[in-house]
């Protein structure tokens, strides 16, 4: 058995405002990984707060994202992650060889009522039980 401590993997989710899509697949990720991966977000214009349907629609799921704050996409973030995830930034996010890059197209919520977020939370909860499935080896 080998006494080399395995390392996590790591995601970041980017959007511009990191307000609604890249806060909720955050939020997915931390909670469906129960701690096996380590999540970062952020934005390339961050907004002030984090989008209320946002919050309130995944409330309905038992996530609270209401203390989450929009962060600012740094070099640094995107160097310490396996695995970026953008969500309609497009090329404001640095690129650096030898990670996992990945456009998730998904509608943006910003302005949008929790009616029209929970498709996308909906959506979102999807691709982050296949990133999980791709990033967690099965438990045997």
């Amino acid at each position: 058995m080998s006494t080399e401590t395995v390392k996590k993997p790591s995601v970041l989710f980017v959007c511009v405002h990191n307000a609604g899509r890249s806060q909720m697949a955050a939020a997915f990720l931390t909670t469906l990984s129960e701690g096996a991966i380590e999540v970062r977000s952020a934005g390339s214009q961050p907004a002030d707060k984090v989008n209320p349907a946002a919050v309130e629609a995944m409330s309905e799921l038992g996530i609270d994202m209401s203390a989450e704050i929009p962060k600012v996409l740094t070099t640094e973030a995107v160097k310490e992650s396996d695995v970026v995830i953008t969500m309609g930034c497009g090329d404001e996010c640095p690129y650096f060889p030898g990670k996992r890059y990945e456009d998730w197209v998904l509608e943006d919520p910003a302005g949008q009522g929790v009616d029209a977020v929970r498709p996308i939370r909906d959506e979102i909860k999807t691709r982050i039980e296949a990133l999980i499935a791709s990033l967690v080896p099965a438990a045997k």
